[in-house]
């Protein structure tokens, strides 16, 4: 299976904000890793099949899963790099 280049859009855009919540996670939790690694991962879920959902419900862009799954791929991606950047 191939992804289509809007899936690729979504990977990227997933990237920058797993980095950037896995960052601001930890710098607002510096005593709580876990939970803020957890809590990033729980945005980046919410904001990719919330912005899903936005589209179904307001009729506004194409509506589809594929698009939020390939953001959360992304997105866990730029939390592992944020990861190995913070603990190495």
């Amino acid at each position: 299976m191939r992804w289509e280049r809007d899936k690729w859009k979504h990977f990227y855009v997933g990237i920058a904000m797993g980095a950037f919540l896995q960052a601001a996670g930890w710098r607002l939790l510096p005593m709580h890793h876990a939970l803020a690694t957890g809590a990033a991962f729980i945005t980046v879920l919410a904001i990719s099949y919330g912005f899903e959902l936005f589209s179904l419900i307001t009729g506004r862009g194409h509506y589809e899963v594929m698009d939020a799954i390939a953001a959360i791929i992304g997105g866990v991606a730029g939390m592992v790099a944020v990861l190995l950047v913070q603990l190495f």
